[in-house]
């Protein structure tokens, strides 16, 4: 068994997702087991039984807190003071530059399927997309349909897909990147 950590380096809940990112980002899911991030940890795997009960759940507290950020960004360009389209036009980059920026957490949250946690993910992105869905018919000017809501986000995850693994951030795909969203909002404005 581990020694016991000093009390100044206690466990805490964020050590341990910051960790389990890390496994699960180089590994399967399966092949991720709670006594290896114990074993890294330099703890028992008992003390992170403590914050999460099982590797199900600690999965998701991941990928949940990764969707809380992306849903920050998404609340915070809405209530910003630019006008509605350039909103939207903010909207979308910032999804991309997201997805460019933070390459491992999004594959995490957007390309990893597991049968064991994708019913626990799947709830945490369905709120993510209703929030950003949300967001793009208060910002649009005209009644959009869902299909054309739906297809407007698929087209950002596909570009941050296809850059995915090509470039190391954002910047090195803005240009792009704002040609893109350019041409999803001509299709999904005009």
């Amino acid at each position: 068994m581990s020694p016991r950590k000093p009390a100044s380096e206690e466990l805490t809940r964020e050590m341990i997702i910051k960790e389990a990112r890390t496994q699960f980002v180089d590994k399967e899911f399966q092949k991720v087991s709670m006594r290896n991030i114990a074993k890294q940890l330099g703890c028992s795997h008992g003390a992170i039984y403590y914050h999460f009960k099982n590797k199900a759940e600690l999965f998701y507290g991941i990928v949940e807190e990764d969707f809380a950020k992306l849903n920050r960004l998404v609340e915070v360009t809405v209530q910003g003071s630019e006008d509605d389209e350039t909103k939207l036009r903010q909207i979308f980059l910032r999804f991309i530059e997201f997805g460019l920026n933070h390459q491992s957490q999004y594959e995490i949250m957007f390309m990893k399927r597991n049968s064991e946690v994708d019913s626990l993910s799947q709830q945490a992105a369905f709120h993510s997309y209703q929030k950003f869905a949300e967001a793009v018919h208060s910002l649009a000017k005209k009644n959009l349909a869902i299909k054309d809501v739906w297809s407007a986000f698929i087209s950002l995850h596909g570009f941050v897909a296809y850059y995915r693994g090509y470039v190391n951030c954002f910047e090195e795909a803005k240009l792009p990147a704002e040609g893109h969203v350019e041409f999803v909002l001509k299709g999904l404005l005009s």
